[in-house]
């Protein structure tokens, strides 16, 4: 248990729980290092052959924790703080790609912004009747530079493209068709059925799904890694601008923002 991830192991499947209900399980820089060491933990621990993500509260992660953002936009260092969490936010994506192990994620309510990225990064996603689906940066002067390659990478270019420049929240229904969500269930069943598929894979011989997902994150995904690097300087980049400091403001005080 750390401050902001508990860990839990059923065996064969062991969950990492995002813990930041009262923010949404919005990700905030120890949040992002949390992770990676849950990850790295479930690593090491041979009997737990599959990791299910999932959050507390209504919602799986809201994203990128804009009030974090919001308080730094006067500090004339916070480009480089920015950076330096994009690339370990990049890091973590890596490392969840990587993984040796299959990674399901368990979708409850609102995934938006990073928290796409975060979902997209697993292998299997199984979600909630009620899980919705919002890429929301550019109505808010933002770039989702992380999550647009692994969209890309997921759906293609043509869906994402729609998806990214829209800013619009999509049903767990549409999601299920366009193959993102490999399977909508019950709200109260979504670790059940998350725990279900771990246990079929558990059926499988480790080093076959290592080299297996090797294949399709390492191999067909080759240039996957180099576009999330771009993407998270990006990411950084745009906040520095103008519009991101009117569209964050408007945000944080609920307000209207209309872009000329």
């Amino acid at each position: 248990m750390s401050d902001f991830v508990q860990l839990r192991k059923d065996l064969p499947s062991g969950t990492i729980v995002i813990q930041r209900p009262e923010k949404r399980n919005a990700l905030s820089r120890d949040l992002i290092r949390e992770l990676h060491q849950a990850f790295d933990d479930f690593h090491a621990e041979r009997k737990v052959r599959g990791v299910i993500l999932t959050g507390s509260g209504p919602s799986f992660c809201s994203g990128t924790d804009l009030q974090q953002i919001g308080d730094e936009l006067e500090d004339p260092s916070a480009l480089q703080a920015w950076h330096e969490e994009m690339q370990d936010l990049r890091d973590l994506l890596e490392t969840m790609l990587r993984f040796p192990k299959p990674i399901v994620a368990a979708v409850n309510g609102l995934v938006a912004g990073s928290g796409v990225a975060l979902m997209l990064a697993c292998d299997i996603v199984i979600a909630g009747q009620s899980a919705e689906l919002s890429l929301p940066e550019v109505r808010r002067g933002l770039v989702a530079g992380v999550s647009a390659p692994l969209l890309v990478f997921r759906v293609g270019a043509a869906v994402a493209a729609q998806m990214l420049l829209s800013g619009e929240t999509y049903s767990s229904d549409y999601l299920k068709g366009l193959g993102l969500f490999s399977d909508v269930v019950a709200d109260d069943l979504v670790w059940a059925r998350s725990h279900q598929v771990v246990t079929q894979l558990a059926e499988g011989a480790p080093s076959a799904m290592q080299l297996t997902k090797q294949l399709i994150n390492e191999t067909i995904g080759e240039a996957l890694f180099t576009q999330l690097s771009i993407g998270s300087a990006n990411t950084a980049a745009a906040r520095s601008t103008e519009s991101a400091k009117q569209g964050i403001e408007a945000f944080l005080g609920k307000k209207t923002i209309r872009w000329y």
